[in-house]
């Protein structure tokens, strides 16, 4: 059995396919198919049933291959702690971002650091927190922008900011004539909603304390973007939350209003495995993300942090 070997198994396990793992891995199919083959005569187990496509490991394999990817990740991890490339944040890095914070943080960042660090490619994905944390968890993601904490054992969370929760309601609305807004005063019926799957949607109902979401003025609607659900409030349709990047100063002022003391907020973070070991990529994403993003969102003490995950 050989690191290579176990490299191979891998990658076709992230792949799903002989073909694209030799890719992956720069090598030719039948030397990829070869050694696995070598390797399974050797342990004595399928590791991968060939007749089903995509492909997919056989149960004994799928055991293998969790073990598997430890042992690769930690010679990773071992090769970038004799190689001076462990101080370096040249390279390409694959990096996964929530929805409702892609679109408003990556815009102030990427300006900034694409300039700090021209040696530096960043391969930026829109996902949902549960893709994050698995594909952290299976190799094939290197860094996570997303909202904590996520309680997972492999995870390893570096905190950024705290990000004020916002109203955006209808002037028309009788809670918008308030100076400050107290969650107990929204009507819950009147949320509007992400669709399942974003963590924002679980902390707006943390937040509204909405018991029954079939519960709504005469339809449903299930979006996966702010900007849909601003529309709809625009039209007098409920009321939503959002956080305070999102906003624009200018085109929303007449629909905000800030919640009383302490804020809610939630908190961002980067989130890597706990066997990454680019420390200078995660002190170079750090320091650019939070000299971006407004002053108080580092310093205020006085805040209620609304989990997602109860």
């Amino acid at each position: 059995m050989t690191i290579k070997q176990l490299e191979y198994v891998v990658a076709i396990a992230n792949f799903r396919s002989f073909t694209k793992a030799a890719e992956n891995c720069m090598v030719t199919q039948p030397t990829l198919t070869m050694q696995v083959q070598k390797l399974e005569d050797e342990i004595g187990i399928k590791l991968f049933n060939r007749g089903q496509k995509p492909l997919v490991p056989t149960a004994a394999g799928e055991h293998f291959i969790v073990r598997a990817r430890q042992i690769t990740r930690d010679i990773d991890q071992l090769r970038d702690f004799v190689s001076t490339d462990k101080e370096s944040v040249s390279g390409s890095f694959t990096i996964g971002v929530i929805p409702t914070i892609a679109p408003y943080l990556l815009p102030l960042v990427l300006p900034k650091f694409i300039v700090d660090f021209p040696d530096t490619h960043l391969v930026l994905e829109e996902l949902q927190t549960a893709d994050i944390i698995r594909r952290l968890a299976a190799g094939t993601l290197d860094v996570g922008i997303l909202v904590t904490p996520l309680d997972e054992k492999q995870i390893r969370e570096i905190p950024l900011y705290n990000e004020p929760f916002l109203l955006f309601g209808n002037p028309a609305d009788t809670v918008m004539h308030h100076d400050h807004i107290s969650a107990n005063e929204l009507d819950s019926s009147k949320a509007l909603l992400l669709n399942e799957g974003h963590c924002f949607r679980e902390q707006t109902l943390n937040i509204c304390g909405k018991s029954n979401e079939s519960e709504f003025q005469g339809f449903e609607y299930a979006s996966g973007s702010l900007e849909g659900l601003k529309s709809l409030v625009k039209q007098g349709l409920g009321y939503t939350l959002v956080p305070e990047l999102s906003i624009s100063k200018e085109a929303d002022a007449d629909y905000l209003k800030r919640f009383e003391k302490p804020e809610p907020i939630r908190e961002v973070s980067l989130a890597v495995h706990t066997a990454f070991s680019k420390e200078a990529l995660i002190e170079a994403l750090r320091d650019t993300i939070q000299s971006v993003v407004p002053e108080e969102f580092n310093k205020a003490h006085h805040f209620k942090r609304i989990r997602w995950r109860l």
